[in-house]
């Protein structure tokens, strides 16, 4: 069986659908609204980016649950019955 072509709207609901995506998104509102609150004035720039990857990577790895709820909860709105 041939598959379809993947066209932009796959790319849209792939992304919108995908844990990850949610996950990110957390991890990188989180390092941008924590960071400036908690880095210490005489950090340099590579520890501000490192503090800010690290806090990112937290936030990603703290958000699996909710994520999962938020994409169920938008397949069931969006798709209805037909999602998996």
């Amino acid at each position: 069986m041939p598959q379809r072509p993947k066209t932009p709207t796959y790319y849209v609901f792939y992304l919108l659908f995908s844990q990850d995506t949610w996950r990110l998104l957390a991890g990188f509102i989180a390092a941008l609204l924590l960071v400036p609150n908690i880095a210490p004035a005489d950090i340099g720039r590579p520890g501000r980016i490192m503090l800010y990857v690290m806090v990112l990577a937290i936030g990603w790895a703290a958000t699996a649950k909710p994520a999962q709820w938020i994409t169920t909860a938008l397949k069931k709105y969006l798709l209805g019955d037909r999602h998996p």
